[in-house]
């Protein structure tokens, strides 16, 4: 009885996985905490604050996508965000307020958006849907809903056992 070689159909299918682990945002990002500005660690005050704000080192948060949070329980008014942003408008990439997960989830979708799936065009795809890193289902979603309007056939999961998702 002769053994046959073992051959992995998978590497050489025309199956093109695409694993947004290994793709993730590299943009430089910058966390800026109002608990730096507080009067007291309470409140903020607006004309400390403006000169706070005129006194940051701006390179910091060049090309940067700037997250607003606090960290601490305060009185921040509601034009402080808009502050910043009127700020840092010339020098950052995008300025945010929003908490550590909906940052992500920002950083993600411009990631995505930016993306040039030409290659994928008319392809079999495979979006893998285990991995390493913390990749956000929203970016998985957006993926396939950009992925679904150019490629021939468009999968979730693994080579060996995956969900069909769209086919052309």
């Amino acid at each position: 009885m002769s053994q046959e070689p073992i051959v992995n159909r998978v590497a050489k299918s025309p199956l093109i996985n695409l694993d947004l682990t290994q793709m993730t945002p590299d943009f430089p990002v910058v966390h800026l905490d109002l608990a730096q500005f507080l009067d007291r660690g309470l409140v903020l005050r607006e004309q400390d604050f403006r000169a706070q704000l005129e006194a940051l080192d701006l390179t910091i948060f060049q090309e940067a996508y700037v997250r607003i949070f606090c960290s601490v329980e305060a009185i921040i008014p509601a034009w402080t965000h808009a502050l910043i942003a009127a700020h840092l408008a010339h020098t950052a990439k995008k300025i945010v307020s929003a908490s550590l997960n909906d940052f992500s989830n920002i950083t993600w979708m411009d990631h995505i958006a930016q993306m040039n799936l030409e290659p994928y065009r008319d392809g079999l795809v495979l979006i893998k849907g285990c991995g390493e890193g913390d990749v956000p289902v929203s970016a998985q979603t957006f993926l396939a809903q950009r992925l679904t309007k150019i490629v021939k056939k468009l999968m979730f999961g693994e080579a060996c056992s995956f969900v069909p998702l769209h086919k052309k």
